[in-house]
């Protein structure tokens, strides 16, 4: 199935459209995302993979932590790369219902899966010394490398000049930079809650979510 991928402004209107039209709150979109990051991570870890989910103060990072809550729910061994403090509402209360579920803070000292949650399509560059120790400590890993929407510290042109992924799972349509990925690296589309009306007002293509939540891509 051929759905138009769309440029991050493109998606940001869409996006806000659907919160604002439809009352999608964040929260809810956070949920969605978080629960089929945690059902892709899950899809490559094994019962004694050591998990680290780096995430950051936005909803970005939000995503992550209830990935870790899901995870952690699972049983499985989830550690967060905090590299910011979270004092937004939301990621506040997401990472406090994950460290209730088990998830520890901290980065251990051998990861299995390193996920990179830690800023959104909102990132800009240059990142701050803090996100390019963590990016470099996880590029320098043996880990397998997921990053949720987009890499941190993608380039223009698609270079992974931040963090290396293996995988990406990116957010209700596919985005025009992804396409310039190297092509080892797999792209993976996740349904995010948002209506079909949406999409047919933004005259593009629905991804059979209905039938599948979380697509592969590329």
């Amino acid at each position: 199935m051929q759905v138009t991928s769309l440029s991050l402004e493109a998606f940001k209107e869409m996006d806000y459209w659907a919160v604002e039209k439809y009352n999608l709150s964040i929260e809810l979109m956070m949920e969605n995302a978080g629960l089929q990051l945690a059902r892709l991570i899950a899809k490559k870890a094994t019962e004694t993979s050591v998990i680290t989910i780096g995430v950051g103060n936005g909803n970005n990072g939000g995503g992550g932590l209830v990935a870790a809550r899901r995870l952690a729910a699972w049983g499985f061994n989830v550690n967060l790369d905090s590299v910011v403090p979270i004092t937004k509402d939301l990621p506040k209360a997401q990472l406090e219902r994950a460290l209730l579920f088990g998830a520890k803070e901290g980065i251990p000292e051998t990861t299995d899966i390193w996920v990179d949650a830690y800023l959104g399509f909102s990132q800009r560059l240059p990142l701050s010394d803090a996100f390019v120790k963590s990016i470099a400590l996880a590029n320098a890993s043996t880990a397998f490398r997921i990053s949720l929407d987009i890499p941190v510290g993608i380039s223009k042109d698609g270079e992974l000049s931040g963090f290396k992924a293996n995988q990406v799972m990116t957010l209700a349509a596919p985005k025009i930079l992804l396409e310039k990925l190297p092509s080892v690296v797999e792209v993976f589309m996740a349904d995010l809650g948002i209506p079909k009306s949406v999409y047919e007002h933004f005259n593009i293509q629905m991804p059979d979510f209905k039938e599948y939540q979380l697509i592969k891509i590329k």
